[in-house]
């Protein structure tokens, strides 16, 4: 079984300034990251996509955060729950906890906390994985956020990394186009574009020869165990 790094995060925030900007930030620092406006558009989110990371606001319409962070919990996943809230009182930061967040933090807050904390629970909720993806001379190190071939290092978008840290993360099975939008993209992500086909087409001639990303007809595609693909 195949491991997921790219990290998905679920921001439900009712301050759409501030969602937005927090979406923003995150997504500069390669995460997918998803934004409900309500607790009941982020319970309905968090329903049908495995998070890794809910960032999570008590005071919601809808469906409140409390009862959102019940629900979470409830369902068994790994994902973690990062609560948001505008008090600092002991009190309020021991109710969050006691519901089953994983952590927890008072507006206004610094944004490099943030991240901090963010991907803390993103590897709590990730299985353990090796600290360097390799394929034949391919080198790809997640938490450097570098790749090398053979000698020199190769620069990469940010989407192309990911695209590979998840091709490679598949260990010779196929990934399909739209667990690629899934993984690496976010829900703002068209199905229907060539997104994903020409980034694949640009990573491939920034990695160079030989080709080490394999088209998989009709199925997506895969980074064959230690041989070299077919185009």
């Amino acid at each position: 079984m195949w491991q997921r790094r790219v990290v998905r995060i679920l921001v439900v925030e009712d301050e759409e300034p501030l969602a937005d900007a927090i979406a923003r930030g995150l997504r500069r620092e390669g995460m997918a990251v998803d934004i409900a406006l309500t607790g009941d558009d982020g319970h309905e989110k968090a329903a049908v996509t495995r998070y890794d990371v809910v960032l999570l606001d008590r005071d919601l319409p809808g469906m409140s955060g409390d009862d959102l962070c019940r629900e979470i919990v409830a369902s068994g996943e790994l994902t973690r729950v990062l609560m948001l809230t505008a008090s600092s009182s002991v009190s309020d930061r021991v109710d969050g906890l006691s519901l089953g967040a994983d952590d927890y933090l008072a507006k206004p807050f610094a944004f490099p906390e943030l991240v901090a904390r963010v991907r803390a629970l993103g590897r709590r909720a990730t299985p353990a994985a090796p600290p360097l993806l390799t394929s034949g001379d391919v080198e790809l190190d997640p938490a450097r956020r570098t790749v090398r071939r053979a000698s020199g290092p190769v620069e990469l978008t940010r989407k192309e990394f990911g695209v590979l840290e998840v091709l490679l993360s598949a260990a010779g099975s196929v990934v399909s186009s739209e667990e690629l939008l899934e993984r690496v993209w976010d829900e703002n992500a068209d199905p229907f574009t060539t997104t994903v086909r020409v980034t694949v087409m640009t990573l491939r001639k920034k990695l160079g020869e030989p080709g080490i990303i394999e088209t998989v007809v009709g199925s997506g595609y895969r980074v064959p165990e230690q041989g070299t693909a077919r185009g």
